[in-house]
């Protein structure tokens, strides 16, 4: 999708809602249960809802789609070092993981490839990449590939170690997820279960001591 695709359907969502809202506050406002100036809000506000959401919507279609790239990245960089160090190049390595492998950063693969046919030299068109996904993994692989083609650095450790970084940043991220679950169960804890469990606890010593008196 275009930038020019993406600002049509935003105008098509945001003339949804206004649609949508203006018929609700005619319908309302017809029934006497509003007046006409919240009419015009209602469908202003609906509209700017519409439009919104399409860009919400977009962004949770990317973030999506940067974690399915992110999950499949260290399965092939590791078979783009297989085939590396069988003793194809890094070009014929790419192709083959296009090839034998889905996924999206699989159809990326395939677009530089596509872009290499066409002229594009193979380093640029893994820049495209990079450039396209905005991903900082990408970025780095991109770089690696580029020094060890030009400085003659084995291709095999490279996306090895290029893999191995994806695979210890995801561990971290789910540590780091795994910790904001843990406070998040803290509150629940402290401010529910807790104040029962001292009331249960505390409640027939303070019957007894009432019927004692």
């Amino acid at each position: 999708m275009s930038v020019l695709e993406f600002r049509s359907a935003q105008l098509l969502f945001a003339g949804a809602g206004l649609l949508s809202g203006g018929a609700c506050g005619i319908w309302l406002a017809a029934n006497g249960h509003i007046s006409v100036p919240a009419v015009a809000t209602l469908a202003l506000a609906t509209g700017v809802l519409g439009y919104l959401l399409r860009d919400y919507l977009l962004t949770r279609q990317v973030t999506k789609r940067e974690a399915l790239m992110l999950a499949e990245f260290p399965s092939l960089a590791e078979m783009m070092a297989l085939a590396v160090g069988a003793g194809e190049s890094a070009g014929g390595a790419l192709e083959r993981v296009a090839r034998t492998s889905g996924g999206e950063l699989s159809k990326e693969f395939g677009r530089a490839l596509a872009e290499t046919r066409s002229g594009t030299p193979l380093l640029a068109a893994l820049g495209n990449i990079s450039k396209r996904t905005q991903l900082a993994p990408l970025s780095r692989f991109v770089d690696g590939m580029s020094v060890a083609i030009e400085r003659g650095t084995p291709l095999a450790d490279v996306l090895r170690s290029q893999a191995q970084d994806v695979r210890d940043m995801a561990k971290r991220e789910l540590m780091e997820e795994a910790g904001k679950k843990e406070i998040a169960m803290m509150v629940p804890l402290v401010f529910g279960v807790l104040p029962l469990t001292v009331l249960f606890a505390v409640f027939p010593g303070l019957s007894l001591l009432s019927i004692g008196l």
